[in-house]
């Protein structure tokens, strides 16, 4: 590296890491969160009911989209497990809007990094999405298409023997699997899913209960670290990607690519061009939003940055797995749909705000250089708060998995010792971190005799039967 380039880049990493401390807590309690909801709100009964492309289908997707993570790898895949289960096609796009656009780790982050205008019109603008694309797909929809797609994509797993997790759309992987009491084999993509089907047909207590037991709050701390591993790459490269944008990328770049001044025409223009430079970043999932800081920054128009901030789910990567689970022509479909009605839904909303006088001055703030990122303000208090909430839900779950103690709570994986509530069945004496657990058991025992009552020596997790 030259000397003369040394300071540019501690510069692009001061802002970089800068934006990912101002806006720690608001990710991290905006995930616990999501993990709250994810672990103690039902969403099986509306995914079951989303075969029809009405206004009350519709209505459940986008609830089940908003209630699930963010992750646009995530919300795809579970997009393809809904789809190939009967879900009309604008209901599984539908989920795949809410999951991205209108989760609350994302509005927090946007209101921390851009503003409450911002937040006003992702959300806003997230409903409104949904109804255009609704509108599109049922005026555009090639239904012999989309019906041939989800025969195959049926028939090449059944080939494969490809099964999908049932915790989240994921491929299963045969390592992680067991045997319900119907005879049916579920096969898991990681650990952490199985504990969590395991932590589902366990819920016989309400949430209030759950709450003051370990067991309820190891599932909080499961779900919590899987959310974590869904986003953490796409959130660090986002940060530091904007930071060397706002640094390196001139201003006759921006100059370049979107045009100045007000109009119909540049509104339109900026939206069209926000998309298109999210479909080449690479940068999905919340990563984007600090990257549209880096674009606003750049004098970018309001419908640019917020169609920008739309178009996570048509990044390249994603693209991709599109052609892997459809093929090409639904891919296209999609792409075609997608880009249109973020684009439009970019242009509406500054239209929007501009007749209602409320489009951000981006003149009256400091630019991202300009700002001290590190001081002892409230950003360092809520830190400090959301560090130590972290570090509390990683601990329980660590003494889920890895505490003293030689049982293992069939029910929710947690060890324990034999002080605390206990039950037998055919001989086999069992204990439990609650009485929500040992009532779960007691329920149905067989779907928890798979799983040893002790711990083996050398696993954290026990050893499963199966």
């Amino acid at each position: 590296m030259t000397p003369s380039l040394t300071p540019q880049v501690i510069e692009a990493l001061r802002i970089g890491v800068g934006f990912l401390w101002t806006a720690a807590w608001a990710i991290i309690m905006g995930l616990v969160i999501t993990s709250l909801v994810q672990v103690y709100v039902s969403k099986e009964r509306m995914a079951a009911v989303l075969g029809e492309g009405d206004f009350e289908g519709l209505a459940k997707a986008t609830l089940f989209g908003a209630a699930s993570s963010g992750c646009s790898f995530g919300a795809v895949a579970i997009g393809k497990g809904l789809f190939k289960k009967g879900a009309h096609v604008v209901n599984f796009l539908a989920f795949m809007f809410a999951s991205t656009n209108l989760i609350v780790e994302l509005g927090l982050m946007i209101l921390i990094l851009l503003g409450w205008e911002f937040l006003v019109a992702e959300l806003l603008g997230g409903l409104v999405l949904i109804a255009v694309m609704a509108v599109l797909v049922h005026l555009t929809l090639p239904e012999s298409l989309f019906e041939e797609v989800r025969a195959a994509l049926e028939e090449r797993d059944r080939e494969g023997g490809v099964s999908e997790d049932p915790t989240c759309g994921m491929e299963g992987m045969e390592k992680y699997s067991l045997v319900t009491d119907g005879g049916e084999t579920l096969t898991f993509c990681s650990e952490g899913c199985l504990e969590t089907y395991r932590q589902d047909i366990a819920g016989a207590g309400g949430w209030q209960e759950e709450l003051r037991s370990w067991g309820g709050w190891y599932r909080i701390g499961n779900q919590y670290r899987k959310e974590w591993a869904m986003i953490w790459t796409d959130v660090i490269a986002g940060f530091l990607i904007s930071g060397f944008v706002i640094v390196f990328v001139p201003q006759w770049v921006w100059n370049a690519l979107f045009l100045r001044g007000d109009g119909l025409l540049v509104s339109a223009e900026n939206a069209v061009m926000g998309v298109t430079i999210a479909v080449v970043s690479f940068v999905g999932s919340m990563g984007n939003v600090p990257f549209a800081v880096a674009l606003w920054g750049g004098g970018i128009s309001f419908a640019g940055v917020i169609a920008f901030v739309y178009a996570d789910l048509i990044t390249v990567p994603v693209l991709n797995v599109y052609r892997k689970y459809y093929g090409w022509k639904v891919t296209g479909y999609i792409l075609a749909v997608f880009f249109v009605t973020m684009a439009f839904t970019g242009f509406l909303m500054e239209q929007l705000f501009d007749t209602l006088g409320i489009v951000p001055n981006l003149a009256g703030g400091e630019t991202a250089t300009e700002q001290t990122y590190f001081e002892l303000n409230y950003t360092f208090y809520l830190n400090l708060v959301a560090f130590a909430l972290s570090g509390f839900l990683l601990y329980v779950y660590r003494r889920g998995l890895g505490a003293p103690g030689q049982y293992r709570d069939p029910v929710c994986g947690m060890r324990t010792d034999d002080e605390g509530p206990s039950a037998s069945h055919d001989g086999d004496s069992y204990y439990f971190c609650s009485d929500t657990c040992r009532r779960a058991f007691r329920e149905t025992p067989a779907a928890y005799t798979d799983r040893s009552p002790t711990v083996s020596s050398g696993h954290g997790a026990g050893h499963e039967h199966h």
